[in-house]
């Protein structure tokens, strides 16, 4: 089966362990920010922190999967990369639709929560205005270069995860279990199923870390300890940051809102108190991190499906002096400021949530097919206890999904409506870049 082609312009390995760490991170990171609170609205907070739990369980098993599939195929594509080696172009382009809508459905509710973050700072500054500032800005800093924009991500992750770390810090004190456990009266085992998304949005998107794989310095090593060190750091910040929430006063009055830890200064340390402004202010830090890092990862999977011919050629063009696909970039931003435009935070979430799902699933079959299929392939790192740990992710992926589309008919048909209008397009291009080789008949 033919491999896709190569591109006319390579891309450049400049990115270290502590650099992929940040990417990773950071593209994950303001899920601890804003977007998981809308799980204690269907849930309330025993239920959302079953929900998490379970989503845990799935990001580590799946984490640990999708680790052996990165390091073995460090390819700019990810997920399409693996599905296409696996199962063929049909696979390829399942997988690359489903991460399309995973990470271009990411940034705008990210852009939207910093115009709210900004807006709670400034009643003046216009929400709407500062999400589309946040997309010119972000994609000329990717565009000026791979190296630039990991070094940005560094400075960026380190100050996030340090913020969370002193607003535990701060608010701890005021924790109560009696807190947490109050108000949960009515919510039952649906309320679970319906914040599987939210519980989802904790960890949504470490897996474009597969994205940056061809710009990775000594794959075989960097690889492995970026995903395993960035999981680590997110489970302890997610569960630390809900848990704390939840416990320091009346959290329904956090359930609906896009600046939840700073309303939470606010209860417990008084709406006068300037930490609560402070932290709204480096707040920012956060969701710049995980939007400027988002942006990174759509365009590289745009990249790699235009090169593969499965997207039009002109978004595989590496730009000369920067050598980064600056088409992809800006092509994937209007998409993103359509989707902004066009949605509710809680619906764009839960859309880049089901792309997310369905991905993890091909990218989990395409490990049982290649480790069948291709026996000798160098694996660097092996997934542990084989089977039974992408067995879990598995079946936790597929109970996830249906709960999703249970709860979420309308989006679920939006995205399959979306599937089936890209796979039009896509055999209408692939087919025509890659156009079937006639056997001549011997006489």
């Amino acid at each position: 089966m033919p491999e896709p082609a190569a591109p006319p312009a390579s891309l450049r390995r400049v990115l270290s362990t502590t650099q992929l760490w940040a990417i990773a991170v950071g593209m994950v990171i303001s899920g601890e920010y804003f977007g998981w609170n809308y799980g204690w609205a269907v849930a309330g907070t025993v239920g959302f922190l079953i929900a998490t739990l379970i989503v845990t369980v799935l990001y580590l098993t799946f984490i640990f999967s999708y680790t052996e599939l990165t390091a073995a195929i460090p390819d700019a594509g990810g997920p399409f990369a693996y599905a296409f080696r696996a199962f063929g172009p049909t696979g390829g382009f399942v997988a690359g639709f489903a991460t399309l809508v995973d990470f271009l459905m990411a940034p705008p509710a990210i852009a939207a929560a910093l115009g709210a973050y900004a807006h709670f700072l400034n009643p003046a500054l216009p929400v709407l205005g500062v999400a589309v500032a946040s997309y010119v800005v972000f994609i000329g800093v990717n565009i000026l270069g791979v190296r630039e924009s990991a070094n940005f991500s560094v400075i960026v992750t380190v100050l996030s995860v340090v913020e969370l770390l002193v607003f535990m810090a701060l608010v701890a004190p005021a924790y109560k279990t009696e807190n947490l456990l109050a108000h949960n009266d009515g919510f039952g085992i649906g309320g679970v199923f319906a914040a599987l998304p939210f519980a989802i949005w904790f960890y949504l998107a470490i897996e474009g870390v597969a994205m940056v794989a061809e710009e990775v310095k000594d794959p075989v090593r960097t690889i492995p300890r970026g995903y395993l060190l960035s999981i680590g750091t997110l489970v302890l910040l997610a569960l630390g940051t809900m848990i704390l929430c939840a416990g320091v006063g009346d959290w329904r009055q956090l359930s609906q809102i896009d600046y939840p830890l700073p309303e939470t200064l606010a209860m417990v340390l008084g709406r006068q108190n300037s930490w609560a402004k402070v932290f709204a202010g480096l707040g920012l830090f956060g969701l710049i991190a995980s939007f400027h890092a988002n942006t990174l990862g759509y365009s590289r999977q745009l990249f790699a499906l235009a090169r593969a011919g499965y997207l039009p050629r002109f978004l595989a063009t590496v730009n000369g002096r920067f050598r980064t696909p600056h088409w992809s970039l800006i092509g994937g931003g209007l998409i993103g400021l359509a989707a902004l435009f066009s949605g509710t935070t809680g619906e764009i979430i839960t859309l880049s949530v089901i792309g997310a799902l369905v991905m993890y699933l091909v990218s989990l079959l395409s490990l049982f097919r290649l480790r069948r299929s291709e026996p000798g392939l160098e694996r660097p790192f092996r997934t542990p206890f084989y089977p039974a740990v992408p067995l879990i992710a598995l079946l936790l992926s597929v109970v996830c999904l249906l709960a999703i589309f249970w709860y979420n008919p309308g989006l679920s048909l939006l995205f399959v409506g979306l599937l089936l209008v890209g796979y039009s397009l896509f055999r209408w291009l692939y087919f025509r870049n890659n156009p079937p080789v006639s056997t001549p008949i011997s006489d």
